[in-house]
């Protein structure tokens, strides 16, 4: 009997991978193979992997902030609480997203992006009732305070906004991007970065549009259409797996050879996500985009209050942004394309240093007009370098088989460290009026990752 059990356990298991293959061999050149393309395919990843990231933008930051007001009005609940359930959303994200790059890896990008398309659109729809289902829960359960019941309301939408938006569509966009270039890979990322940082930062006008001409509900239900049924149309069709699946090659076959760069810097073998966690490597790298999130995530949540202590008014907080986008798509450009020819340890190092000018130069807000610009130029550079490393690391160092377990885990951390950066600097806040003990907190972490990120890199070397 026992042996009965395993066989058709077998059987079972078997025939599961037959109708998966069979499924898989009809639907991977549906309706078009990227084969047939009179260039190559790579090229039409580039531009998917835009509209994936740019879906994203109703579960970032970026995005949630034009409605937070809205919410605040309609459902009655304070900023602290609203703060806490967008915290607590997020911080549950951060430690689902992990287990979205291992199902990433196992299925491919095709479903992975249909499905957190469809649930986007449903997630967004429900935000957009979320008073009226608020008003009806109340209704039904009386032993419950309303604000509890608004709290929780809030947990789980700002969860999912935040693990599908946030999470799984930034990943597995830039990942399929990723896959189907090896030596133009900063080249590509190049691409990807300037378009996207253009498109975010006009994404809150484009919001605001909406909310003043129609209603931020009616904003959330137009956002549910394009993503559950626009977005899904759009990544079944264009979204493609490794270029290798349907007999292409990397960066297309005009690029066979050696790469121009120092053939040290590409990975020699696929890692898997824990040979990779335990390498020096990994975590300085993942450690440094952490800091990098839970810092940005709180001098944004909280940099009318920063400069406010400082002595400027709300236009000097708001109106650093612009410039700062401008140097950061700068560095972001030429950065990326110089990843091509250079090993990355030395992005990692301008990443931090640029870390290091913001933070003191925020230290010193308050002494002179100077340091605003120093903050300008800080910043400009630290959102440059992020967007280079978030994207070009994991597949340069650890290869791509495991690529979505390996960035999904990093990507985890920085969706907590996000979470808790606003926390850390609003506790600092309360205990002494001001932000410079998270700040000189910062500035040390930084400094200690700036001095161990000179023996980072050569992973392959670390493990032979």
């Amino acid at each position: 009997m026992f042996d009965g059990l395993i066989f058709c356990e077998f059987f079972t298991d078997t025939s599961m991978i037959r109708i998966e293959n069979k499924l898989y061999r009809r639907l991977k050149n549906f309706p078009f193979s990227p084969a047939k393309w009179p260039f190559y395919y790579g090229w039409v990843i580039i531009f998917a992997g835009i509209v994936g990231i740019l879906m994203s933008i109703p579960g970032q930051t970026i995005g949630v902030s034009v409605f937070t007001d809205h919410l605040i009005d309609e459902l009655h609940i304070g900023r602290v609480s609203l703060s806490l359930a967008y915290m607590a959303g997020t911080v549950i994200s951060g430690f689902c997203i992990p287990y979205a790059g291992k199902i990433y890896d196992r299925y491919g990008v095709r479903p992975v992006a249909i499905i957190s398309g469809f649930l986007m659109g449903l997630t967004l729809t429900y935000l957009s009732n979320i008073v009226s289902l608020s008003s009806g829960i109340t209704s039904l359960i009386h032993f419950i305070d309303p604000a509890v019941i608004v709290f929780l309301l809030l947990t789980a939408g700002f969860f999912l906004l935040r693990f599908l938006g946030q999470g799984v569509l930034t990943m597995i966009s830039r990942n399929m991007v990723m896959k189907w270039f090896e030596k133009r890979r900063g080249f590509a990322n190049a691409i990807l970065g300037v378009t996207v940082s253009f498109g975010f930062s006009y994404s809150p006008q484009v919001l605001d549009f909406l909310n003043n001409n129609f209603s931020w509900q009616t904003t959330w239900q137009i956002l549910g259409i394009v993503a559950g049924i626009g977005f899904v149309l759009f990544a079944f069709i264009f979204f493609r797996d490794n270029p290798s699946m349907y007999g292409l090659l990397p960066d297309g076959s005009r690029t066979k050879g050696k790469s121009r760069s120092d053939s040290s810097i590409s990975s020699q073998r696929d890692f898997t996500l824990k040979e990779a966690r335990a390498t020096y490597t990994f975590w300085i790298f993942n450690l440094t985009l952490a800091l990098h999130a839970l810092y940005i995530t709180a001098f944004t949540f909280h940099v009318v209050s920063i400069f406010d202590i400082s002595g400027y008014d709300h236009r000097a907080a708001i109106t650093i942004f612009f410039p700062a986008a401008v140097v950061a798509v700068s560095f972001h450009f030429f950065g990326s394309w110089l990843t091509d020819y250079f090993k990355l340890k030395y992005f990692l190092l301008m990443h931090l240093f640029g870390m290091l000018v913001s933070m003191i130069a925020l230290v010193f807000l308050d002494q002179s007009g100077y340091f605003r610009w120093v903050l300008i130029a800080g910043n400009g550079i630290v959102q440059g370098m992020f967007g280079i490393l978030s994207t070009v690391t994991w597949p340069r160092f650890f290869g791509l088989k495991h690529l979505g377990a390996i960035s999904g885990y990093s990507m985890g951390w920085l969706v907590v460290a996000s979470a808790l950066g606003p926390f850390i600097f609003s506790l600092s806040h309360r205990f002494t009026g001001e932000y410079l003990l998270s700040v000189i907190f910062c500035i040390i972490v930084a400094s200690l990752l700036f001095v161990l990120g000179f023996n980072a890199g050569e992973v392959n070397r670390q493990n032979n």
